[in-house]
């Protein structure tokens, strides 16, 4: 009997103890580890003299290493499952964590971060594969967004709660801790999670991935999207707070409240967005035109923190929030290029592109602030604004990219009608840009380019 019909003779209580929690658990951790360094990077820095480019590279190397662990984990997890495989790599956090409380130089923390990264890399795709095995087809993508609005959780819980227990024990006895829980979620997975029946079922028929890297859809959203979500996450996840303080001026209390508001809003976002843009699915708008949309705000409102507009703080660091949560459309988007059968190793290989910007604008952001001398323990305005820059151009090239089948028809529709019906002539744009092939979704999925 397969994973899937085994299913529908579990009970919802079971399904939702046994399966959807412990994943959830897992995937609370991942997201609370991504984004603590943005809390306890100054009484760390201050505790082991580290400059702003040495923690941004001990912070991002958690984004290299997941995203380089990303298509591996898929094939581990269609091989052996969701249990077996996130409760393994779980051990491999409990460790990183431990081992991260008691450093005391720079190369193992930055061993201890990297054990970290790969710990987690499997979170959110175990506890989507696990959702797929046991729980009802019509349910999926309910469970999937309470999955994401969960895990999300992890980034408020590394706001004021974290900051509690960093005033009473330290962020090493903050990571102690973690470890403790990390070491209680593997336990918690290997004996309640029910194992699956995959490893009984044939093999998937080779990686395929070619398939996915010459298609030129994937190559239209990934560039858009990696660049957008991919800063986004580092900005929330070390970032922010550093310009809240240097910039904006915000004491302590003032900028926990602010990253506490910023997490909130990543729990909010992802149900918003899934709801926005499965409604708008049945209006046959595609998710592309909303990540699009998405991505043009999240540009105006880093335009608005490099210019140093006056706005209210959380205008612009709202879209930022948003932006961070936009893997529901990135991944709404892939399921509407790819059949099944090739959605998830899709979304691991957008998941690459994703983490590994995150890794260069994040380590990038520290080697580029530390090209202006610090002033007071804070770096100048204009050291932002260069870093944050680069950024923006990258996006709004991926998002010129994006735009160019959308410019095409719109020119030649303008050019059609401004020239005589029936004249035959071809369209001129042909010749510059080919018309976008639609080689495995079928038309109607999304609309034509």
């Amino acid at each position: 009997m397969s994973a899937a019909s085994a299913a529908g003779r579990l009970p919802n209580w079971r399904l939702v103890l046994n399966v959807f929690l412990p994943f959830a658990a897992g995937y609370y951790l991942s997201y609370l580890f991504r984004t603590i360094n943005s809390l306890i990077s100054e009484p760390m820095a201050a505790d082991l003299g580290l400059d702003a480019g040495s923690l941004g590279l001990l912070t991002s190397v958690y984004f290299l290493i997941f995203g380089a662990a990303q298509i591996p984990i898929g094939i581990l997890l269609d091989r052996f499952g969701p249990r077996r495989v996130q409760s393994a790599l779980l051990l491999a956090a409990a460790l990183g964590a431990a081992l991260f409380g008691a450093s005391n130089g720079f190369l193992s923390l930055l061993l201890a971060r990297a054990m970290i990264g790969l710990g987690v890399a499997a979170a959110l795709m175990a506890g989507l594969k696990a959702i797929v095995l046991w729980f009802p087809r019509e349910r999926v993508a309910l469970m999937n967004g309470y999955m994401i609005m969960l895990g999300a959780l992890g980034a408020v819980t590394a706001t004021r709660p974290a900051e509690w227990l960093l005033n009473s024990m330290g962020w090493r006895g903050i990571f102690g801790v973690l470890a403790i829980a990390t070491l209680a979620a593997a336990l918690l997975i290997v004996l309640a999670a029910p194992e699956s029946k995959i490893t009984q079922q044939a093999r998937p028929a080779g990686l395929r991935l070619h398939v996915i890297f010459t298609d030129r859809r994937f190559w239209r959203i990934a560039p858009l999207s990696a660049s957008c979500v991919g800063a986004a996450w580092s900005l929330q996840a070390l970032w922010a707070a550093p310009w809240l303080t240097d910039v904006e001026g915000l004491n302590r209390e003032a900028l926990v409240t602010q990253l506490f508001a910023m997490a909130i809003g990543i729990c909010v976002s992802a149900l918003l967005l899934g709801t926005i843009a499965d409604r708008l699915r049945r209006r046959g708008i595609c998710s592309e035109s909303l990540l699009a949309l998405v991505a043009l705000s999240f540009v105006l409102a880093e335009l608005a923190l490099i210019l140093h507009l006056p706005l209210p703080l959380m205008l612009p660091w709202s879209v930022v929030t948003v932006v961070g949560a936009a893997t529901v459309l990135s991944y709404a988007t892939i399921a509407e290029y790819f059949p099944t059968e090739l959605a998830a190793r899709a979304n691991g290989s957008l998941n690459v592109l994703h983490f590994g910007w995150a890794f260069a604008v994040q380590s990038g952001t520290g080697f580029i602030l530390e090209q202006w001398p610090a002033q007071d323990g804070h770096h100048p305005l204009i050291a932002y604004q260069v870093a944050f820059g680069l950024s923006v151009a990258v996006q709004i090239a991926a998002l010129a990219w994006f735009s160019v089948p959308w410019i095409r028809e719109l020119v030649g529709w303008i050019i059609r009608n401004l020239s005589h019906h029936g004249s035959g002539h071809e369209d001129p744009l042909e010749a510059i840009i080919p018309p976008v092939e639609i080689s495995i979704m079928d038309a109607h999925e999304c609309g034509e380019w």
